[in-house]
């Protein structure tokens, strides 16, 4: 299977193209980046043969794109590859509207392409224990899911901040704990309210707390933000016990997760084995673009981008704006 990379960024550079290289039956065909010096540095290291965005779109030694351009530009190249018959892995989130998402996930249906959504963190089996916990009734019935997801202020300058290129902290690390809630309650949620702390001038948010149901009646407590001490975590409360995961979301590979379950009197710890999960998320993606696509595989990872798409916009539509002066470091 031959890749091409679309965007050569941070992601790509210390997460994705590596775990790449881990997939057998996998190359790198062709890089692309906005400036031809850095997509020269890329295929340097990585291999293939340094393009421009249409160039690598049009070549016939590409069978799939990993996309990692800023979120604004995510629609446009996405669909120029879905058009030009490439199969699409783009880094979250897909698009920046619930419309435009609709409309990828119309066209690789109509297509028979392959388009995900590249949360890696959905691949950890992890979660998959998590789950399957709540199902055996380990918790008892469930009430509630927090979660959270928080990263120290990225650098002056960086294009987080910059509201054309899709900008904030909801779109960037908000749609983290807003897809695991997805994971564990299902399709149907609500935003039940919202607020977002953000930039007086720019207008970018640069933290949020969400509040969502589900449609049985468990609430979803979900807080988010570009100025916070790093925490990746979520947490599930039973009427029987509680549940909580540190790591949720960017683990590395070597690392045991430590599941712990604790009830009135008494508390459990599960240490569970270690997973690369973004080599599995790519595994994953190449194995069904090889087999060719399913309707039963792909349509739920298609239904939960415009799940995730509509509730970040009911987030952006309801929430309360706390204004900060110079909360963007300059």
């Amino acid at each position: 299977m031959r890749w091409g990379v679309l965007g050569c960024s941070a992601i790509a550079e210390r997460r994705a193209l590596p775990a790449l290289h881990e997939i057998h039956g996998s190359e790198i065909t062709g890089v692309a980046s906005r400036t031809p010096e850095r997509a020269e540095r890329f295929a340097a290291e990585h291999g293939g043969t340094a393009m421009t965005y249409q160039q690598l779109i049009d070549s016939p030694e590409v069978d799939a794109i990993y996309l990692s351009l800023p979120n604004s530009l995510h629609f446009e190249w996405a669909e120029r590859a879905l058009r030009a018959g490439k199969h699409v892995l783009c880094e979250k989130p897909m698009t920046v509207s619930a419309e435009r998402t609709d409309a990828l996930v119309a066209l690789a249906d109509e297509r028979g392409l392959v388009l995900r959504e590249n949360f890696a963190f959905l691949h950890h089996p992890q979660h998959h224990v998590v789950r399957e916990l709540v199902t055996r009734g380990r918790l008892g019935r469930l009430r509630t899911f927090s979660s959270a997801f928080g990263i120290p202020s990225p650098k002056p300058g960086d294009i987080r901040y910059d509201p054309e290129l899709g900008a904030g902290s909801l779109l960037d690390v908000g749609v983290y704990p807003i897809r695991a809630a997805q994971l564990m309650l299902g399709d149907g949620l609500t935003v039940a309210g919202a607020t977002l702390r953000v930039d007086a001038d720019t207008g970018v948010d640069m933290a949020g707390h969400a509040l969502l149901v589900s449609e049985n009646g468990v609430f979803a407590d979900l807080e988010f933000g570009f100025q916070h001490s790093y925490r990746s975590r979520y947490a599930l409360w039973g009427d029987a016990a509680q549940l909580s995961l540190e790591r949720a979301f960017t683990p590395p590979a070597e690392h045991r997760p430590l599941l712990r379950v604790e009830e009135q009197d008494h508390a459990e710890e599960f240490v569970l084995d270690a997973a690369h999960q973004f080599r599995e998320s790519f595994a994953s993606f190449a194995t069904a673009v090889r087999e060719g696509p399913s309707a039963e595989v792909e349509r739920p990872w298609l239904r939960a981008a415009r799940e995730t798409a509509r509730l970040v916009e009911a987030i952006q539509g309801v929430a309360v704006r706390v204004r900060q002066r110079g909360a963007v470091p300059s």
